[in-house]
């Protein structure tokens, strides 16, 4: 039986991440396990080209894309009283979602995964998110799909 130590909640602050992190929270707390929550912005550097943008006014962008990340991590995890009795450490990370969930739960070492099966794109609502899909087709460890 999985009874796991080490739990990913990958989040982009929707109410379909708040279930998974609420879920996550709930197992943390029943088999005494720490919670990662990760949230994966877009790298900002891609827009370089795009923009002419120099790199120091890019680097001010992801200075304050991932404070902003963090204060929101936050505020989601007040919500749950119960995220107050389980370890919980937050991260940040810039580049592809499903490739940095990945990254995260290799480095980390995670056993389990709880991911929202949508997300706050308007196209997931017909379709299991691709990030989701991508993480449960890939991951290691076993993966719980919430929706």
């Amino acid at each position: 039986m999985l009874k796991p130590t080490k739990i990913l909640v990958p989040t982009d602050f929707s109410e379909y991440s708040d279930k998974a992190l609420k879920q996550a929270i709930d197992i943390a707390k029943q088999y005494n396990a720490e919670v990662y929550v990760l949230n994966v912005v877009a790298p900002i550097d891609k827009y370089i080209i795009d923009y002419c943008m120099i790199g120091a006014f890019i680097k001010g962008i992801e200075v304050s894309a991932k404070k902003t990340a963090i204060d929101n991590m936050k505020k989601q995890l007040e919500k749950f009283p119960l995220a107050k009795e389980v370890k919980v450490s937050i991260d940040v990370r810039f580049g592809l979602s499903y490739d940095e969930i990945l990254k995260e739960a290799e480095r980390v070492g995670i056993d389990l995964i709880v991911i929202a099966s949508l997300g706050q794109s308007g196209l997931a609502k017909y379709i299991i998110g691709s990030v989701a899909r991508n993480v449960l087709r890939s991951a290691k460890c076993p993966v719980l799909l919430t929706k």
